[in-house]
């Protein structure tokens, strides 16, 4: 199907779904047809306006016949023909799928990988970075779970972010962060290189993802070691066992057995959540060049180098000499922004 199809077939529905909804419907029909015509309208508008320039760019050509219409009709036939392109792109970039988690809410989920105690502390590092882009953007940024080292350094740390459009910007961020600095305890200033890992889960609700009871073994322990916040002496904390794909989410941050057990759950969902998301992803995009959005979590994807005081995102060859901007948030929304251009682009091959 070429555009000219695409755009004649999103017009025929826009008009369809103007028809039915002047007809009376239920209260659900309403507002699932209601939600459909708001998406399309912004592709509706750059279509009207895309096809009035081309008809206008005939006209204006028409007229450079006439000898007394030509200089002005020329100023506007190639004004409007350098300005049609910019408006096929925009119809384009409407056009791209929409990830249905964009708007979601996210789980971030950050664990020191190796290093040792100087992975914790990246760890820890990493989660900050995160917090204060939260606190830029606007966002609500709780503290779920976090288990510290007792120096500053996070083993694991948990957090719900929500907030508009959470899921869109954060979801570039799953995978290996490596960083090369020298340790404080370093006497001899050599640079250690350390990992952690970061995951970025779309916030499921119960209506996104159905689980049976009887496909979970659930858990009770004890809260211990520097892990909960809370650490009682009482088997509060839970771990939930999803069995038919073995993903496991555990919550021992409360004191309340029935609110580890809803936050357990609540993770599980996003992880089952994900893992469908992912799939479906995955399958799409096998024809794919680059795979900038996988979130694959087995491959580096961005160094941190403090002495040259520089950030590298290795998905689309990044370096941003501004480390210290990248780590209180400032700055992160470059690599970002790069991240989502970077796969407009290569959803925008999919489509044309």
């Amino acid at each position: 199907m070429n555009i000219e199809e695409k755009l004649a077939g999103v017009k025929a529905r826009y008009e369809e779904l103007e028809a039915l909804l002047s007809q009376p419907t239920d209260g659900a029909t309403f507002t699932r047809l209601s939600k459909e015509m708001g998406e399309l309208q912004p592709v509706v508008e750059a279509i009207d306006a895309y096809t009035k320039a081309k008809h206008d760019m005939d006209e204006a050509e028409a007229l450079m016949a006439d000898e007394a219409m030509k200089e002005m009709a020329q100023e506007e036939f190639y004004s409007l023909k350098e300005k049609i392109p910019e408006l096929e792109h925009r119809i384009k970039l409407l056009l791209i799928p929409k990830d249905e988690a964009d708007e979601k809410n996210a789980i971030l989920e950050i664990r020191a990988g190796t290093g040792g105690d100087e992975a914790a502390l990246f760890a820890a590092d990493l989660y900050r970075m995160y917090e204060h882009y939260a606190a830029i953007k606007g966002w609500k940024f709780e503290a779920e779970e976090i288990n510290d080292t007792g120096i500053g350094g996070f083993k694991e740390a948990i957090a719900r972010i929500t907030g508009k459009d959470v899921f869109s910007r954060l979801k570039f961020e799953s995978g290996v962060h490596r960083v090369q600095r020298v340790p404080e305890t370093e006497a001899s200033g050599r640079i250690h290189t350390s990992a952690a890992t970061v995951a970025v889960l779309p916030e499921a609700e119960e209506v996104d993802v159905k689980i049976d009871e009887k496909d979970l073994r659930i858990d009770t322990y004890r809260s211990s070691g520097a892990g909960g916040q809370h650490v009682n002496k009482t088997d509060s904390a839970i771990r939930i066992t999803h069995i038919p794909t073995g993903l496991v989410a555990e919550c021992q941050e409360e004191r309340s057995q029935f609110k580890n057990k809803d936050k357990a759950m609540s993770r599980l969902r996003s992880m089952l959540y994900d893992m469908e998301r992912r799939a479906k992803d995955e399958a799409r995009a096998a024809n794919r060049k680059s795979q900038v959005g996988s979130g694959d979590r087995s491959e580096r994807i961005r160094t941190y180098n403090f002495p040259q005081g520089r950030v590298t995102d290795h998905r689309i060859n990044l370096t941003l000499y501004k480390i210290d901007q990248v780590m209180n948030g400032v700055a992160l929304d470059e690599i970002i922004e790069a991240l989502i251009t970077e796969d407009q682009l290569n959803r925008l091959a999919e489509i044309e």
